[in-house]
């Protein structure tokens, strides 16, 4: 039976479950395909890329919902959904980054409304919500870790863990409740094989004179799909890869991060609890069998290092 890539729900006679486009609007009954192929979505995403307010080395779209005509369009201007497609370098990537989020919800970490739909071609686009935008498409102030410590696209793996926690202090309205947020993170992209979050993939969100980390985005396996030596982008005690318990647990988190001995311990039940659960929603996602396989063993082995398992 058909699974709908925006809930997971099974549905019967049609590409999506009404949960799922429920999730998108609640007078949405109905959801065409993307009339775009993955090809022509990235001659799109760089046709368009210096009029659109999103940047990043992955090809990405911004789009709007046409609730009248059920379906979404390319805006060069006041897009509430971002698209990112397939590419030919790397495999199943929207389907990864669409699960590894699932996984990151799972824990408790913060993520926008997400999913997938269908193209023209049947492949599959990943799309997330904007969280940078409110009501009527006003703005929300967001800075990333780049921009709040003076580097740019060239330079955001020239930092380090210690410097996101000094920008966490610096910035942050309650840094104690958000440095519990990045030791989770933290561990959470070291146990899904996430090496590639750089100084661009965190950010602070201003909401009712509040600073606090943003909700995640940009979370996917990359080491499944690039056979990455590195374990973290940005290095934890001088080490960016061979990183073992003692890293985490009592360097980063009691040390540096300054967290209780009963938070670390809460956030680890948290996490090992989720492990059936994430096994599950590998096997329910949209990644090929084989990616798949490939994801539970790199968790195994990776719960297996911290003695999770």
């Amino acid at each position: 039976m058909r699974r709908c890539p925006i809930s997971y729900d099974e549905c019967e006679g049609d590409k999506y479950s009404l949960g799922g486009l429920k999730k998108l609007s609640p007078r949405l009954k109905s959801l065409k395909d993307f009339p775009f192929s993955a090809e022509d979505q990235v001659r799109e995403a760089i046709a368009r890329a210096a009029k659109m307010s999103i940047q990043g080395v992955q090809p990405k779209l911004s789009v709007r919902l046409n609730l009248r005509d059920e379906i979404f369009e390319i805006v060069d201007t006041g897009g509430r959904y971002i698209f990112k497609p397939q590419t030919k370098n790397y495999r199943e990537v929207p389907e990864n980054e669409d699960v590894t989020m699932r996984l990151a919800k799972l824990i408790g970490i913060d993520t926008p409304l997400h999913g997938l739909v269908y193209s023209k071609d049947d492949t599959m686009t990943y799309f997330i919500r904007r969280f940078d935008r409110a009501g009527r498409n006003k703005k929300v102030p967001v800075e990333d870790f780049a921009q709040l410590s003076g580097k740019d696209r060239e330079t955001k793996y020239d930092s380090s863990m210690e410097q996101i926690i000094s920008l966490i202090e610096q910035f942050c309205t309650f840094p104690a409740i958000e440095k519990l947020k990045l030791f989770k993170l933290t561990l959470f992209n070291y146990l899904v094989g996430n090496e590639d979050m750089h100084l661009k993939n965190f950010s602070v969100i201003r909401r009712d004179l509040k600073v606090e980390l943003s909700p995640a985005y940009d979370l996917l396996n990359t080491t499944i799909i690039s056979n990455t030596r590195e374990e973290l982008a940005l290095p934890l005690g001088g080490k960016k890869n061979k990183l073992k318990k003692d890293d985490f647990f009592v360097y980063f988190a009691k040390e540096r991060l300054d967290l209780t001995r009963k938070s670390i311990e809460q956030t680890v039940t948290r996490i090992v609890k989720a492990f059936p659960g994430w096994t599950d929603l590998i096997q329910k996602c949209f990644l090929s069998d084989f990616m798949k396989t490939q994801y539970i063993d790199l968790l195994n082995e990776r719960f297996s290092k911290l003695d999770l398992a």
